[in-house]
């Protein structure tokens, strides 16, 4: 008894799982796929009234829209064709871009080693300064004890020495030496030349 209560409640709830989808079916059908074939049928009645080719019109909407857009082989080549001449002139672009680099590169070496050789020259000439002023100073202290040395002299030696010397080297000589002994100097030598030596003094 109890088996076939079991078997009441299933064949019952089969029948109302089976009633629910054609109940959803026939809902379905009447209020979507029914009114929409109807509309379909007045449109394309229309369509063929006002002499209008539906298939052309959608194909036409549809290479608007851009996802579904086709484009011709002659499109693609063409478009295919712009961006090669794209990346080629990108492409020139670069290497016009690398070159000007390597250019200021080769520019900067070479005021690079300007400015070495600039350093090095300076250098070399700051020792020959060095070694002029060096020189300078030794003949100066030459110079110098030559001046002490014909100041010690007696003036009836050195006279007839200076008038041997060329007029220059007399005279800066003289020109350095204390006034007495000068005058002891030209008191020694010929009137002629004691005169001579006086007017190049002055001067």
């Amino acid at each position: 008894m109890a088996k076939l209560n079991k078997k009441k409640e299933v064949g019952e709830s089969m029948d109302r799982q089976s009633k629910k989808s054609i109940g959803f079916f026939q809902i379905l059908l009447a209020w979507i796929i029914i009114p929409l074939m109807f509309t379909t049928a007045v449109v394309l009645i229309i369509a063929k009234v006002a002499d209008v080719n539906v298939f052309d019109e959608a194909k036409e909407w549809t290479s608007k829209v851009p996802f579904l857009e086709q484009k011709t082989p002659d499109e693609k080549i063409e478009g295919d064709l712009i961006l090669e001449e794209r990346v080629i002139s990108l492409q020139a672009e670069i290497q016009e871009k690398e070159a000007q680099l390597f250019e200021v590169q080769d520019e900067l070496t070479q005021v690079k080693d300007s400015n070495e050789t600039l350093v090095i020259e300076k250098e070399k000439l700051n020792e020959e300064i060095e070694k002029l002023k060096l020189a300078q100073s030794e003949s100066k202290r030459d110079f110098k004890e030559i001046i002490t040395t014909y100041e010690q002299m007696s003036a009836k030696s050195s006279a007839p020495v200076i008038t041997k010397m060329g007029d220059a080297e007399a005279v800066q000589i003289l020109s350095s030496l204390k006034p007495a002994t000068l005058a002891a100097i030209l008191e020694k030598m010929s009137p002629e030349d004691a005169a001579k030596y006086t007017s190049m003094l002055t001067k």
